[in-house]
């Protein structure tokens, strides 16, 4: 927060523009604040702990903690206290979040799986786009890392029939060797979280073949790989007894490469498919859906999940080792959405399966998720690999909505904000509203009320420092604005905006917004910075989504992210947050 004087900005060959840098400064109600909770101009430890208490809302504060706060922020404080631009320097610090990174892993983890949403994704080993891009082992790597619990792998015989392959179908993709995925997923499981890693199988193999992987997944992981008995295949196990074990979820196929010989394609209707922006278009509501959306697949579900078990086609050593088995079942929803109260299973569907199910089954999917679990996946004609709005799932209790984490765009960072959650352990218990077995959840149902967030967007800063002085606008600097909003159940769901602050680093909006919930258990509070262009398109300066019910209340430091999920180096924002 060091001051700058003055910046020049080049408007032509013989003209130069200048500009005044202010340095940052507290805002109005921060010095208000302070002037509240200091004496003579110091903030002391029992000032601390009553702002602490009464502002911040952490009601069991102590004086001790409050001196572990100045203790903690010693090389910016005065020994007798904080002065006001040490209090606003530990305000905007890295030791003010608005989540509590120390809080861990705090849900109940005893429950059987279906009893949780599970960070999970779709087409693991592809570096880039659906069609043409390499598969590797690294993507797989990168996704374990960030807390990603479910990898997919789609098993092909290779080019002689004698060992396996990784790679997406009936496209492009070059192939990676099976056996080098499982050792990196031996290697990073654990290395986010500790908590179980589900291995999803698309099986196109001959029954020597899976007796080839059945011997491949039994070395590699040995004593890491979960053995299913009669007992965990009547209900899931938890999370928490299945620590640091690895668990193969599949289907045994038909026959041998029964699925249609399909043709690479790359046409295709992408209406879904908003990239008119760098980060991608705004998240779709699944509500604004027309029936012609949904004729545009390229039958992905063939691929994935749509041909049934015949048992005794398979390898027996490789059904042993299915830990979460896998099925659609004969007939139509009704029999897909069976609960069987002698056995549990993983259904997956496709986005447009799932939407128009949602249409005239919706509590029967969340009876069947209660106690099952519901994959979703990316429709077929997502070729980039971006993806859909996943509250169409969680609101259904899906456990498994699957994502290809190597896009990037809104919802993606509506995911990894869902996913902040219990510690970034990668599950986060659903709420009770979607395991009440007495009154079954109806998404389509409009609730009251239940809370309403109160959010100050104060200011910003940090813009000066990450980005060239020219990067957002070469006559000017800056103007930027934030948008502020909810994504959850459709009742919830909007987006707000401050006002542009014109050529300023540091922009001071001190603006408030409020967010009526009707359930706050399933909203994640969406915030953007964008920069204003009159000529060309918005440019875009940063954001983050956090879950709403995990928010820290009081003034709190928020850092943001890049299009792609990097943190960045200096930008964050100035927010308050109050749950009434």
């Amino acid at each position: 927060m060091s001051k700058q004087s003055k910046q020049t900005y080049k408007v032509c060959f013989c003209f130069r523009r200048r500009f005044r840098l202010a340095a940052t400064e507290a805002p109005p109600q921060i010095k208000s604040l302070f002037e509240q909770y200091s004496e003579n101009g110091i903030m002391s430890v029992d000032h601390l702990q009553r702002f602490l208490v009464e502002v911040q809302k952490q009601e069991k504060a102590t004086v001790e903690d409050a001196q572990a706060v100045m203790n903690s922020t010693a090389h910016i404080f005065h020994r007798k206290g904080f002065n006001l631009e040490t209090f606003f320097k530990y305000l905007f610090g890295d030791d003010n979040p608005a989540i509590d990174l120390h809080r861990g892993v705090h849900h109940e983890m005893n429950a059987p799986l279906s009893h949780y949403f599970i960070f999970t994704g779709h087409n693991s080993y592809l570096t880039g786009n659906q069609l043409s891009s390499d598969c590797s082992d690294v993507p797989i790597i990168q996704a374990l890392e960030k807390g990603v619990r479910v990898i997919e792998l789609d098993i092909w015989p290779n080019s002689t029939k004698d060992d396996v392959h990784v790679l997406h179908g009936r496209t492009l993709t070059t192939p990676v060797q099976l056996i080098k995925c499982l050792k990196s997923i031996k290697n990073h499981a654990f290395v986010a979280s500790e908590y179980p890693v589900v291995i999803t199988l698309e099986d196109h193999l001959t029954t020597e073949l899976q007796a080839k992987v059945a011997q491949m997944v039994t070395e590699t992981f040995g004593d890491m790989l979960f053995t299913p008995d009669a007992e965990s295949l009547g209900e899931f196990r938890s999370p928490e007894s299945l620590k640091r074990r690895i668990i193969i979820s599949t289907k045994p196929p038909k026959e041998y490469l029964k699925a249609k010989e399909g043709k690479i394609s790359g046409s295709g209707s992408q209406k879904d498919n908003d990239s008119s922006e760098a980060w991608g278009g705004e998240i779709p509501s699944y509500k604004s859906r027309s029936g012609a959306d949904f004729k545009d697949d390229l039958e992905e579900e063939e691929e994935e999940e749509e041909e049934e078990l015949q048992d005794d086609n398979c390898a027996p050593e490789y059904r042993n080792l299915i830990g979460i088995h896998a099925g659609k079942g004969k007939g139509g929803l009704d029999d897909w959405l069976r609960v069987d109260p002698d056995k549990v299973r993983r259904l997956s569907l496709s986005e447009q399966e799932l939407e128009k199910a949602a249409k005239t089954h919706g509590p029967q999917i969340v009876r069947f998720t209660q106690r099952n679990i519901l994959r979703v996946y990316p429709k077929g004609i997502r070729f980039d690999s971006s993806n859909y709005n996943p509250l169409i799932g969680w609101m259904h209790g899906a456990q498994m909505v699957a994502f290809n984490m190597q896009g990037y765009g809104r919802s993606l960072w509506v995911m990894q904000g869902m996913f902040k959650a219990n510690g970034g352990c990668g599950y986060v218990k659903k709420p009770d509203i979607l395991m009440n077995k007495d009154a079954i959840f109806d998404p389509r149902v409009t609730l009251p009320v239940k809370m309403t967030l109160k959010v100050t967007v104060f200011m910003g800063e940090g813009w000066y420092y990450d980005f060239s002085h020219t990067h957002f606008d070469a006559y000017s600097p800056p103007d930027f604005y934030t948008r502020v909003g909810i994504a959850g159940v459709p009742a919830d769901t909007i987006m707000k905006r401050t006002k542009a602050i014109e050529d300023s680093w540091i922009p001071a909006w001190n603006e408030t917004f409020e967010f009526p919930l009707t359930v706050p258990e399933l909203a994640i509070l969406r915030i953007e910075v964008h920069e204003y262009d009159m000529s060309e398109k918005d440019d875009f300066g940063g954001q983050t989504c956090l879950p709403i019910l995990e928010l820290r209340k009081g003034i709190r430091a928020v850092p943001l992210y890049s299009q792609k999920g990097d943190k960045y180096k200096s930008v964050k924002l100035l927010m308050q947050f109050d749950l009434v």
